[in-house]
């Protein structure tokens, strides 16, 4: 084939599937503009809910395939100048069944619920979606086709109010203009859209406005069209948010006569987010306040070798994110710890996307990546931090972009630069590829933060290493010069009804790093090939079985062999709401290195055999009660004394609906790992949240976090652990929410802390605080 039969075929390809995204086809509402707003109360009674457009919901789409729904559901639709309005009426025979809590917004998941769903640009690629509960609680999120993921981290403002009748529920909705990026140099606007209905009873059926085809793998690409909003304009998208933030913080050593130290602290601060035009934001922060308001969920760190994960949860960083997203983990901004400012521009026309970030950090936060271990490094200086990205989407089944970023301080640097690429040549099959570039210098002394020598305490070129206790991240930080490596991702998904097929294959280099993102293993290659096999069991308990596996083999680049698994599994979904998996997996992987000053993996280290079987299920029994269980048993290597243990791993949760407006969650994790000799550890993690939603925008909320690891110090070959460690976080927070950006925070935290030498928890920190924030709407 010549180059020109290639670049037709290749075009000809991109553009055959058209047909089956945001399409007339699927479905079709035609939106009327009116010329007046009306007041969101819950009822229908102003006249242009007699001019609006209505449409049914007619399809069940799951558990059922494309089958008449069971209950009736309609909806209004129509518009103003600056606003989209939509009224659902979801008719139930028996409304004493129908699920609605009073909870924070994003928390009501599992209760009855309407949507929408809105591609603005029409191009399958991102999609807006908005769900409300009976009572008016509302969920947002955004969904991103490019990475299969969905993210209810945005919040936008935006009204809707609910009320139980005689024959079901009713909600009404307003989705301001100024929401949503799009061209509004089009006289008609032409967007993707679907009318959802959750309907959770003994299965958690799901209704649509059209049908959804399993024999496609992409969703947004089987959205139906929305026709009209003339003359739609976004108005003034000014939004001012100023906030104050007090506290007062006591800390003291874990003894109980050590003397409190006390801080005060008291911050002004000012958000911009401005809508340049329909399809540009600017997002801009002087002295922000970044503090956590809902705490982190507990985690357990023990018998693990690399850094935890923590979400982000900062809504400076959360507006439009997911315009820096790729393929690869390189852009997480909780590596950016305390900024001062910050300024993100993002913009997206039908064909290009793109995304700008700039910030400062009063300190230098980065994650140390290996082949067997990672951690996070800081340095006690000022780092200005950048990220960039562009994407151009030529048609619904092709991307092509990059992504850019920067990290800098004194005697550090961090660049990146990236390409990437999906392909999506038929409904079933998805092709990405990625690759990316790094250039780092370290400071010179950055390996003893790692380094537990007493002689190490100045920089390599002075300093006997040989003094050190080495570990990988010691020998990956000492670097005298600037270094530079790559890494590539390539994947292909074939995905239909009844079966998936998929391979992965990624190269990390030794001295590749992203600073600004969180690629945690690198010196590895690997290589994945899975599949497997879907049944729709009609009338029977299970609507859903899944029997699959997958193998991988792990290599560093030096083709030094780390692991080797392969798992099978099966998955089950059913009546209950009931989901269940359980599978086992064999694998062969390396343990620590023996001479922990030497990189080499081969004649360096022993390569263990592991069998582990693990089972989880989540259950509604009742419509107040959510049962969740989490098992792993088998082998498990300890990596501290490098000998392969035996792990036990239980980890059920709780969520009980005591009231409508009073939910208690609670898991508890309990692990142990024996060894030849007895129980290496006993470790347990309990978290506990209580909420009290007074009213739709007040909230009281209880939390505590305790930890407890018992370890036999008798059993550890090369340490000499403290025998107990035990950990206690409690926060009562008060919170009233006008919307998302307008907040009164109330609230007290405190930590508690055990070890060897203090037999019983002594309270160590303790901290008041208030915020209070205001988004005025110009």
């Amino acid at each position: 084939m010549n180059k020109y039969s290639k670049t037709l075929f290749l075009f000809a390809s991109l553009s055959a599937f058209n047909s089956f995204a945001g399409s007339s086809d699927q479905f079709q509402v035609t939106v009327p503009t009116l010329s007046s707003e009306i007041e969101i109360d819950g009822e229908f009674s102003e006249p242009q809910w007699q001019h609006a457009t209505e449409v049914e919901l007619k399809f069940e789409t799951s558990p059922g395939e494309n089958i008449a729904a069971p209950v009736r559901t309609t909806a209004k639709v129509f518009a103003s100048e600056t606003s989209l309005f939509i009224a659902f009426t979801a008719y139930d025979p028996q409304p004493k069944n129908i699920r609605a809590n009073l909870r924070d917004r994003d928390k009501s998941w599992g209760d009855d619920m309407v949507g929408i769903k809105l591609d603005t640009f029409n191009n399958a690629r991102l999609a807006y979606q908005f769900f409300i509960n009976p009572y008016g609680v509302q969920s947002d999120s955004i969904e991103n086709e490019l990475t299969g993921q969905e993210s209810d981290a945005w919040d936008g403002i935006w009204y809707s109010k609910g009320k139980i009748t005689a024959t079901g529920y009713q909600v009404e909705v307003q989705l301001p203009l100024r929401l949503f990026n799009f061209d509004d140099s089009h006289t008609v606007q032409n967007w993707g859209i679907e009318l959802i209905r959750f309907y959770p009873r003994n299965h958690s059926r799901r209704f649509s406005t059209h049908k959804i085809d399993r024999n496609v793998s992409c969703q947004l690409c089987q959205l139906g069209l929305m026709q009209g909003l003339e003359g739609a304009k976004q108005g003034k998208d000014i939004q001012l948010t100023p906030s104050f933030v007090t506290n007062q913080n006591n800390q003291r050593d874990v003894s109980p006569k050590s003397p409190w130290q006390d801080e005060t602290n008291t911050e002004v601060g000012l958000d911009l987010r401005w809508g340049i035009t329909p399809t540009t934001l600017l997002n801009a922060t002087i002295n922000p306040d970044f503090s956590q308001v809902e705490s982190d969920a507990g985690q357990l760190d023990v018998n693990n070798t690399f850094a935890l994960f923590f979400p982000e949860k900062r809504a400076f960083f959360l507006d439009n994110k997911d315009y820096f997203d790729s393929q690869m983990e390189l852009l997480h901004t909780r590596n950016i710890s305390s900024p001062d400012y910050g300024v993100k521009v993002t913009s997206k026309t039908d064909a290009h996307t793109v995304g700008v970030l700039a910030t400062n950090d009063i300190q230098t936060q980065f994650l140390v990546p290996g082949n067997l271990s990672s951690d996070i490094a800081t340095l006690d200086q000022e780092s200005h931090n950048v990220a960039a990205r562009y994407r151009y989407d030529p048609s619904k089944q092709f991307s092509i972009g990059g992504v850019m970023t920067l990290k800098k301080a004194d005697a550090y640097h961090n660049y990146v630069y990236s390409t990437d690429l999906k392909y999506q040549p038929s409904q079933q099959d998805t092709f990405t590829a990625q690759y990316a570039y790094s250039d780092t210098l370290y400071p010179n002394d950055l390996f003893n933060q790692f380094c537990n020598g007493d002689d190490c305490a100045v920089p390599p070129i002075e300093c006997d290493l040989s003094a050190c206790d080495y570990n990988e991240r010691v020998l990956r930080t000492n670097k005298p010069d600037a270094f530079s490596d790559n890494m590539f991702k390539l994947t292909y998904m074939h995905d239909r009804r009844s079966w998936f097929a998929n391979t992965q294959y990624e190269s990390i280099g030794d001295d590749f790093r992203a600073d600004l993102g969180f690629i945690e293993k690198i010196d590895a290659t690997k290589f994945v090939a899975g599949g497997g096999y879907r049944w729709y069991p009609i009338g029977h308990f299970f609507s859903k079985i899944t029997v699959a596996g997958d193998w991988d083999i792990t290599h560093t680049q030096q083709d030094e062999k780390l692991e080797q698994e392969s798992e099978v599994y099966i998955e089950l979904e059913g009546g209950y709401q009931s989901y269940i998996a359980g599978g086992i997996a064999q694998r062969e992987r390396v343990g620590r290195r023996h001479n922990p000053s030497n990189i080499n993996i081969r004649n360096n280290t022993q390569m263990f055999d592991e069998t582990i079987g693990w089972f989880y299920t989540h259950f509604v029994p009742t419509k107040s009660l959510q049962l969740e269980l989490d098992v792993n048993y088998g082998d498990n290597i300890d990596f501290v004394n490098d000998r392969l243990g035996t792990i036990t791993m239980l980890n059920p949760g709780i969520e009980w609906k005591a009231t409508e407006s009073i939910v208690l969650d609670f898991s508890h994790r309990y692990q142990t790992l024996d060894v030849d000799n007895g129980r290496l550890f006993t470790a347990n993690l309990s978290d506990l949240r209580l909420n009290w939603q007074i009213s739709l925008n007040s909230f009281i909320r209880l939390s505590s976090v305790y930890t407890d690891i018992e370890r036999d110090p008798n059993l550890y070959i090369y340490q000499q652990p403290k025998a107990k460690y035990q950990d206690l976080g409690n926060e009562v927070l008060y919170g009233y929410k006008l919307n998302p950006q307008s907040v009164f925070y109330l609230g007290y935290s405190d930590a508690f802390k055990a070890n060897d030498e203090i037999d019983n928890l002594i309270q160590n920190e303790k901290t008041y605080f208030m915020k209070v924030s205001y988004a005025w709407l110009l």
